[in-house]
């Protein structure tokens, strides 16, 4: 699949924004923390996304009701579910000039009732993008940063109606932010959460 830019313009891929807040403190903390255990660019791309992966839980996996969706409190509360924790690889990763991208899979729920939107990011580094999720590991789930093929949580499955969208996003989709933002649990927002984009 080719990944298109929703803008030509590299510099909306290193924007802070409500959701992607790279300018708030627990940010700058925790990225600076992070780049000391670092040698490039390339190996702090990759500890910070297994810092999103592996030390803030997946909401559903923990079962943690709260719901977050702005990147300081995702690092602040230590929990989210794939947009959340999407949205703080971004800021992480932009607050260290590395531009990222949101980008979007349509899946089918696991019960088999419809489907909904899952999040994951895109790094540009090597001068190409390179798709990543952080949404955390599993059972079944083997999710691994790679510039060098996919290494994602789920391969979607057009048959089942499942389908990978090409847009790489410099904002969170605003359908996105408009559910999280509206749901006062976790529960809550399972029953919103966009089907479609």
């Amino acid at each position: 699949m080719e990944l298109i830019q929703e803008t030509p313009d590299l510099s909306a891929y290193l924007a802070a924004d409500d959701v992607i807040d790279h300018h708030h403190p627990v940010v700058h903390e925790t990225a600076a923390r992070l780049a000391r255990q670092s040698i490039d660019s390339y190996d702090y791309a990759r500890v910070a996304f297994e810092f999103v992966r592996d030390a803030i839980p997946h909401s559903a996996d923990a079962g943690d009701p709260r719901v977050t969706w702005r990147a300081s409190d995702v690092l602040e509360q230590g929990t989210g579910i794939c947009y959340a924790k999407a949205h703080a690889l971004t800021a992480l990763l932009r607050a260290e000039d590395i531009p990222t991208a949101l980008c979007y899979q349509r899946l089918a729920h696991d019960d088999g009732g419809g489907h909904a939107v899952h999040g994951l990011v895109a790094v540009r580094l090597d001068g190409g993008w390179h798709r990543q999720d952080p949404r955390g590991n599993k059972p079944g789930v083997d999710a691994r940063f790679s510039l060098t093929g996919e290494r994602l949580a789920w391969v979607p499955d057009p048959a089942a109606g499942e389908c990978d969208y090409p847009v790489l996003h410099a904002a969170p989709h605003p359908d996105v932010v408009a559910a999280l933002r509206a749901a006062p649990d976790r529960t809550r927002l399972w029953e919103t959460l966009p089907a479609a984009l």
